[in-house]
């Protein structure tokens, strides 16, 4: 079967990864692509590297044209998409890349984002523990997607399984993030321009004000935390994708390093696209450039009492277009790697 796929915000970065990966999808037609300032205008003026989609012009983003497809991609601007979903109820699948669907929380939203809240959708991390079990036996049959946040996510996978194993504390957890400026959009910013990130690096919502903290207590929550506490520091670094984000926390009561590192092992040994390395390796950015994989190292620091995890991914695809895709697929009962790669680009 062959489903038929729009794509709002196609002039975008995420858009644009989005349908970077579809494109190569066996089981895809990439049939419309919507913007709003850039509507009427041919997609590959924006996205120039697609060239498979040379075909298609930008649309106006509106319920009618979104509405008549198997399936819709929402790449929007956090606060956007909901005013669209709310009218999308026959589309048998709509998968949001902004945060409006993400949290549970109406206070969390009122507190971080503002505007109208939207109700909680599948949350698009399959490999995420919730209460027991991988979040992919969520997805399964899912019509509803809310795929993650890049920091957010990244943060959730380093530490999930130590909550969900009790071995560490989640009280007192400190993540700092290098962070590339893609994962801020597109749009004009001059924090963002070359001029100002070539050379620095420049830490930014700087105490407890990144909007993907409550997305993160969410998932430790739900893999059986309590009371989780993060200091969260993202830093934008030159690089214009990837994250790599070093988080610690304390290690909880008396545990063995082994103990520890089973924890993780026994949370991602089967996967495919989140991978534990050797013991005493830590990934870079460089490995996970174009790829869908999170790569992670684990260091036990006893002197300190704490686990210090490390984990790589490139922030458009695992972070928000490849975890919206393979989500996707588990939802349609797919192939979960179809479309994606474990392998980045080198050098």
């Amino acid at each position: 079967m062959t489903y038929t796929v729009a794509v709002s915000g196609a002039s975008g970065y995420a858009g644009g990864e989005i349908l970077r990966l579809l494109a190569d999808h066996p089981d895809i037609e990439i049939r419309t692509v919507t913007a709003h300032s850039n509507a009427g205008q041919p997609l590959i003026q924006h996205q120039p590297h697609l060239r498979s989609l040379a075909h298609l012009d930008l649309q106006d983003t509106t319920p009618a044209i979104l509405a008549g497809h198997d399936i819709v991609f929402l790449a929007l601007p956090h606060g956007q998409s909901g005013q669209y979903t709310d009218a999308l109820g026959d589309v048998p699948l709509v998968i949001d890349a902004g945060a409006d669907h993400r949290l549970t929380s109406q206070a969390s939203w009122d507190a971080f984002y503002g505007g109208a809240f939207h109700d909680a959708w599948t949350y698009g991390v399959p490999e995420l523990l919730v209460e027991g079990v991988k979040q992919r036996e969520h997805l399964r049959g899912a019509s509803r997607i809310a795929a993650p946040g890049c920091n957010a996510s990244t943060v959730s996978l380093s530490l999930v399984p130590g909550v969900a194993a009790g071995v560490i504390d989640p009280t007192d957890i400190v993540s700092v993030l290098a962070v590339g400026p893609s994962g801020a959009g597109k749009s004009l910013k001059t924090n963002l321009l070359g001029s100002e990130i070539l050379g620095t690096a420049n830490p930014y919502a700087v105490g407890g004000t990144h909007r993907h903290i409550p997305e993160i207590q969410q998932a430790l929550i739900a893999a059986g935390g309590t009371d989780p506490r993060i200091s969260f520091t993202p830093v934008l670094v030159p690089m214009s994708r990837g994250i790599l984000a070093t988080s610690t926390a304390p290690i909880a009561g008396d545990v063995s390093d082994a103990q520890i590192r089973d924890a993780w092992q026994s949370a991602y040994g089967d996967e495919t696209f989140v991978q534990l390395l050797p013991e005493g390796q830590f990934p870079r950015t460089a490995d996970v450039l174009g790829a869908n994989t999170a790569l992670m190292g684990i260091a036990i620091d006893r002197a300190a009492n704490r686990v210090t995890v490390v984990t790589a991914v490139d922030n458009l695809v695992k972070g928000t277009a490849g975890a919206a895709i393979q989500s996707m697929n588990i939802a349609l009962g797919l192939p979960e790697s179809r479309a994606l790669t474990v392998n980045g680009v080198a050098p």
